[in-house]
């Protein structure tokens, strides 16, 4: 069994990641956004091919996978011929293997491109730390090379520019960051020599090795195996505290605080505390003086706004930047006076345009100047509203006057207003909305009919409506209505019960 270089950063990460990765892959956590980076990361990968001229790409399939051997004799035919740039150049040697993303040419050597679908954003966000992964990744690669009798002139990693705004046509230079990586790699380098024999045995062993719970299991990023090796831990446990800085979990668990009875008397913050202490006395905490505070600030007409996006990875927008939220859809309840009939609008954009003027002159539409709205988690809303008013400045002073008058809907959660045992520490509405109406089949998302439960399904599916057919886009549509219509409906009904509680 070979080792590559995404099982040798999950043996850096932790033998066990490596391990359970290989042997038991169905442990792996679901997620969605994973599939979604997956193939963000695809598309990423093509296009940076135009980085260089007279790339030849060695990419050869059999029926269901990769042909290593194929790609490897075509990368050393491209070498023998004098090819400038490879892409997916492959090597193997002594039981490691590589495919580099880009190989180029450079005088007498060869220059190793690793490009990613993450963001640069700055130098000072650039710290060894953060790119730990993408060092060990590029080192590794040196190494095989290396050992097959290359001369590496160069290593580099190659991010999209969170700077770059997309013109009339994808500038693709504009588009790349390139970073020097020959400092850190040198660095890690060095460690590859013990490394490399301990990952395969590893990979050649057929007992799960031992590795407690620790910080690398949350960095550089959250291990997909987590749950798994949480094993019995009881539930709720350290782990849920909210808002505590991982290490520090970590240090609690390995003095054997891992329930909440065994973390009373701790060290915690107000909120920490409250959350331990709600859950063990199985009582709710009730501010109804705070909260009748909170109301008095809402007025009618009242409006309770959720906005839909999606994101891709290389803008395809004029004037966006690589992964900006694109709003495509909004779920508008209001009611226009005390006692009132609550009413719903709601706009949903057409799949495969650019959605967001129509929809911000709907909006000018559907929501007065000077009106009160509230949104859940105002940030996300306020922030769309304030790109959507600088794309469009003959809106902009109508937009940024709806932002302006938002309300949060979570502050009374957020704020120890109103707390329940079942929120667990989580102020998400998918987390309040049980727990203040616990079995109610009207407020599951899970009761839902279409193909849309959750936000992560509606960013997906919007995108690809337009490939669709007739029938299956008119479902698809009908489905992010609902889903939409019920995040404020949601609100409507967390609303009410607020103002039941200080009757």
């Amino acid at each position: 069994m070979n080792l590559s270089k995404s099982r040798y950063t999950a043996y850096c990460q932790c033998p066990k990641n490596l391990w359970l990765g290989v042997n038991h892959p169905e442990l792996v956590e679901p997620d969605a956004a994973r599939e979604s980076r997956f193939a963000q990361g695809n598309e990423v990968g093509d296009l940076a091919k135009q980085l260089f001229h007279n790339t030849v790409d060695v990419t050869t399939h059999t029926v269901d996978r990769l042909d290593i051997q194929a790609m490897i004799e075509k990368t050393r035919q491209c070498i023998a011929d004098g090819v400038e740039c490879i892409a997916e150049a492959a090597f193997s040697h002594g039981g490691c293997y590589c495919a580099v993303d880009l190989l180029h040419r450079e005088g007498a050597g060869w220059a190793i491109y690793e490009v990613k679908s993450s963001t640069y954003k700055s130098d000072k966000d650039d710290t060894a730390d953060h790119l730990r992964v993408y060092t060990q990744d590029i080192a590794y690669q040196r190494y095989v090379l290396e050992q097959c009798g290359l001369k590496v002139a160069g290593t580099n990693l190659v991010r999209l520019d969170s700077r770059y705004i997309r013109g009339e046509e994808l500038d693709i230079h504009g588009l790349f960051h390139i970073k020097d990586m020959a400092t850190l790699v040198e660095e890690e380098y060095a460690k590859l020599a013990t490394n490399i024999p301990l990952a395969k045995r590893v990979l050649q062993s057929k007992v799960e090795p031992a590795a407690d719970i620790d910080a690398h299991c949350n960095a550089p990023y959250a291990c997909a195996f987590f749950k798994h090796c949480l094993g019995d831990v009881p539930q709720p446990n350290v782990f849920d505290l909210y808002r505590m800085n991982f290490d520090k979990k970590c240090a609690l668990y390995r003095e054997g605080k891992v329930d909440f009875e065994s973390l009373r008397g701790e060290s915690l913050t107000d909120m920490q505390q409250l959350q331990v202490e709600s859950y063990l006395s199985n009582r709710p905490l009730v501010d109804a003086d705070a909260i009748q505070q909170y109301l008095s600030q809402l007025s009618y007409p009242l409006y309770f706004l959720d906005f839909e996006t999606y994101q891709t990875a290389v803008p395809q927008l004029l004037g966006t930047t690589p992964y900006q939220q694109i709003p495509f859809q909004y779920s508008l309840h209001y009611i226009e006076h005390e006692g009132g009939e609550i009413k719903h609008k709601e706009f949903l954009g057409e799949s495969g345009t650019d959605p967001r003027r129509a929809l911000a002159e709907q909006i000018c539409k559907d929501i007065p100047m000077g009106v009160c709205t509230t949104a859940y988690n105002k940030g996300f809303e306020c922030g769309r509203l304030q790109e959507l008013a600088e794309a469009y400045p003959d809106l902009a002073n109508h937009l940024n006057d709806i932002a302006d008058h938002i309300v949060d809907l979570i502050d009374p959660f957020r704020q120890k207003m109103l707390y329940l045992p079942e929120m667990n520490g989580s102020f998400s509405i998918k987390r309040v909305l049980p727990s203040l109406f616990p079995g109610d089949p009207e407020l599951d998302y899970n009761n839902l009919t279409g193909c849309v439960h959750h936000g992560g399904e509606a960013m997906d599916i919007f995108p690809r409506i337009k490939d669709m057919p007739p029938a299956e886009a008119a479902h698809a549509r009908e489905s992010l209505l609902r889903y939409c219509e019920l995040d404020t409906w949601a609100m409507v009904k967390v609303w009410q019960k607020l103002k039941e509680v200080v009757k």
